[in-house]
């Protein structure tokens, strides 16, 4: 899991609450991408939406995306585009869209043309009606089946921990005010929690069903390698919106917990002994030789130990300071440079 943090930092322009900013990370779509720009375009005259500006974020793709993304950038004023100088996953590529998105609403999509824009209207009223963030579901999902099933299960433990009702924390379809986006940390590839993070800090989510499509182009970024770090990250998202600022109450109560239970055998070991030795004819009874002996000892040491790790991470949280950010960016489109908007 990539350790290092990026925080997003107020470096946007003075601009109206009305202005939406569009975010689509991607890597390797040469083949939606003028299609994608179209549709938004479309999508956001036919509904009236007002000033709008498209971020493409380019992941570091080795196809025409890039290419591709300098030419629409020169011939539609909305577009603008960043490009990484290798991959370094979705979660870098939103982070440096949000530290440029000059709107008040940020909306991100995928790059796919799974994702229709012509929610974009659905979202922004949802998020007119009362609420910070709002996440869409897919509820008719046009995927593989070593996608839906893996994510069904992954949804439902993430509503079981969090607490947060949401049918589907993987959708891309995401509505943000930009309050919220200057509050979250990401962490690796924690951008599938930004909901959950959200709530945790009292902001409201909501959900709406979004139109789903199947992929017409390129292939599917998803993998094994993504369940087994979304379950992983699962278990960091628990620790921060329970534990973040006070790491010694998860630490230190396993600590208490291995130490009561050790404490708990050893009285009894205690006890044994000791009857053992009385003379009621009863087997002499040795301590060593039994391996209750040696669990009490490994539950002692095992429960000290995280006491200590829980006053580090104590420590590490009162004096914790800004990390490199997680990506590198190789160049952007002159129109994004004459914005004034700094990376």
């Amino acid at each position: 899991m990539v350790s290092d943090i990026f925080k997003p930092t107020n470096i946007r322009l003075a601009v109206p609450n009305s202005m939406i900013s569009i975010v689509v990370p991607l890597f390797n779509e040469q083949d939606s991408l003028t299609e994608l720009v179209q549709r938004i375009q479309q999508s956001v005259e036919a509904d009236n939406l007002g000033d709008y500006e498209v971020l493409l974020i380019d992941d570091g793709s080795n196809d025409a995306s890039w290419s591709i993304i300098e030419k629409l950038s020169q011939e539609y004023p909305t577009v603008h585009g960043i490009r990484f100088r290798r991959n370094f996953g979705k979660a870098a590529a939103l982070a440096a869209g949000f530290s440029v998105a000059k709107g008040h609403t940020v909306i991100t999509m995928d790059a796919d043309l799974q994702d229709d824009p012509k929610e974009l209207v659905n979202l922004i009223s949802k998020l007119n009606s009362g609420c910070e963030v709002v996440s869409g579901w897919k509820k008719t999902r046009y995927d593989p089946w070593h996608k839906r099933w893996p994510s069904l299960v992954f949804n439902g433990i993430l509503r079981k921990f969090s607490g947060l009702p949401l049918h589907d924390f993987n959708c891309g379809l995401k509505a943000y005010r930009r309050e919220v986006l200057d509050e979250i940390t990401l962490y690796g590839e924690m951008h599938r929690f930004i909901p959950v993070l959200a709530a945790a800090r009292g902001f409201r989510v909501k959900e709406i069903s979004v139109q789903h499509h199947p992929r017409l182009h390129g292939v599917s970024k998803y993998g094994v390698s993504r369940i087994l770090k979304g379950f992983l990250d699962l278990f960091t998202v628990v620790f921060l919106t329970r534990f973040r600022y006070r790491p010694q109450h998860l630490l230190g109560g396993i600590g208490l917990a291995a130490c009561t239970i050790a404490s708990v055998l050893l009285f009894g070991l205690m006890s044994t002994w000791v009857v053992s030795r009385l003379p009621l004819g009863m087997v002499a009874f040795d301590l060593h030789k039994t391996p209750v002996f040696y669990l009490t000892m490994f539950l002692f040491l095992l429960g000290s130990q995280m006491i200590g790790v829980g006053l580090l991470a104590e420590l590490v949280v009162a004096n914790s300071g800004s990390r490199t950010i997680p990506y590198s960016i190789a160049k952007t489109t002159s129109a994004l440079d004459q914005a004034g908007r700094e990376l």
